[in-house]
């Protein structure tokens, strides 16, 4: 027999599905955009070793994309991440439209601080972070899981999300999953599928300026003088760079020194039309 996940649209139908399961073990929350693909799996298989439930949300949060972003052009194919779920044997998938999640008369937003304003994605999508912590709280209470996983690749992200759930002491462990990447190093993003031939050959050069970077650091070089060729190497490319930086990995304070302790390289740049970000332990 094929397996089918059930689907909820609406906040009553989630909840009716998950309250049986709630007194026969924990249930882990993937919470997704859709265009599902192999990092997602990831998550998945991870959350699975985690808890007997399994549910993946599915919602292109409107929150937290501007209006010059690529909310309309996002990645919609609601029937090809069903049967990638069903190979999966999630048990629930989520997927509310934008009226359930935020019905006539939503007026309450959550805007984080701290590593939201670290002057990395902050500074280029100022609207971002609300839109994010808002929809992922919203998510927590709706489905309130024991385990919620969320992939390294949105480094920032993950930070913000974590130090939300700790603030609000949110009942559920946020459990952070190491970025899978293509085998020429390319950190697996939905927003791919956006890359021309010729850019998607281009795409690595992110990956081994983080690579590169962070062995010349380890061998002692100045941060600021091995950041600024890095940079350079992008933009040759052909990237347009909004950002290559060293950061603390929880703070995401500027690291100026290895003596300032641990450290993560983080980047983002703009090849064509699509926005590539990507980090890596310092």
């Amino acid at each position: 027999m094929v397996w089918r996940p059930a689907v909820a649209r609406t906040v009553p139908s989630l909840r009716r599905a998950l309250a049986p399961w709630r007194r026969s073990g924990a249930i882990a929350l993937v919470p997704t955009m859709g265009a599902l693909h192999a990092g997602h799996v990831v998550l998945i298989r991870q959350a699975r070793r985690r808890a007997r439930r399994v549910v993946v949300s599915i919602f292109v949060n409107p929150a937290q994309f501007a209006p010059s972003e690529d909310f309309a052009t996002y990645p919609r194919r609601l029937a090809d991440d069903l049967a990638v779920l069903s190979a999966e044997k999630v048990d629930l998938v989520w997927a509310p439209a934008t009226a359930a999640m935020y019905p006539p008369g939503f007026a309450t937003r959550i805007v984080p601080q701290g590593a939201a304003l670290a002057g990395l994605e902050d500074k280029f999508r100022p609207h971002f972070f609300a839109g994010v912590a808002t929809v992922v709280a919203k998510l927590f209470t709706q489905a309130s899981p024991d385990f919620a996983l969320f992939g390294e690749k949105d480094y920032q992200q993950l930070r913000v999300v974590t130090q939300m759930a700790k603030d609000l002491d949110l009942p559920v462990k946020i459990v952070a999953v190491p970025t899978v990447r293509e085998r020429d190093g390319l950190a697996l993003s939905s927003r791919n599928v956006n890359l021309t031939t010729a850019e998607r050959a281009v795409a690595p050069t992110l990956y081994r300026v983080l690579k590169a970077s962070a062995r010349r650091i380890g061998a002692g070089e100045a941060i600021d003088t091995v950041l600024a060729d890095g940079r350079a190497t992008i933009e040759r490319a052909g990237f347009v760079v909004d950002y290559l930086e060293a950061r603390h990995p929880l703070t995401l304070a500027p690291v100026s020194a290895r003596k300032d302790g641990p450290g993560r390289l983080l980047v983002a740049a703009r090849l064509g039309k699509t926005r590539l970000i990507d980090n890596i332990s310092l």
